[in-house]
């Protein structure tokens, strides 16, 4: 006969939130340390200049989702090797709980504004020379909507850069609440 286990306990926490017998949250806050810092780095890259735009854009959008994604799975383990210990007990583990929070949505941001300046970039490196793409003369609207695309791009692409380093901030600021709650001051 099957015996129903109590997930309010204290000491049951979800086989999903463990690898080889150890909690989860140890392991995928690596992947939220490297990830973003490294993201940043290329958006930095990617904002001073448009041949490394071109270079390391793609790259660096990878390293940015990964990232992001890793976020809600630190964040998730993280509650649920909290409820293991017996809720949110400390006042750094509280602190680090409250600082997590702020990663996921500057991660969307960086996410979102990278993305649009390695999109806008590419669209104005193939409208550069409009006839290749589609064999008509050019007009002074694709002039004009080129220019303002150059123009956008590198405001984009620094504001990715801004976005990715406040990211990398506040990983660390939340990797530092907790490494204080687990091992002291």
């Amino acid at each position: 006969m099957l015996r129903r286990v109590n997930r309010t306990d204290p000491p049951y926490v979800s086989p999903i939130m463990r690898v080889a017998g150890l909690p989860l949250h140890p392991i995928v806050v690596h992947a939220v340390v490297v990830l973003i810092p490294l993201a940043a780095l290329g958006a930095l890259l990617v904002a001073a200049r448009p041949a490394w735009r071109r270079a390391y854009g793609v790259p660096t959008l990878v390293l940015a989702v990964a990232g992001l994604l890793s976020v809600p799975l630190a964040t998730t383990s993280g509650n649920a090797l909290a409820a293991e210990h017996g809720g949110h007990g400390s006042d750094a583990l509280t602190l680090h709980m409250d600082r997590a929070d702020r990663v996921l949505p500057t991660m969307l941001v960086f996410v979102v504004l990278l993305a649009a300046a390695l999109w806008l970039g590419r669209r104005t490196d193939q409208s550069a020379d409009p006839d290749a793409a589609t064999g008509a003369p050019s007009g002074g609207t694709a002039v004009a909507t080129r220019t303002t695309s150059t123009r956008l791009v590198p405001v984009l692409a620094v504001l990715a850069a801004v976005a990715g380093l406040v990211a990398t901030w506040f990983v660390v600021l939340t990797g530092h609440a907790g490494a204080t709650s687990v091992w002291g001051s």
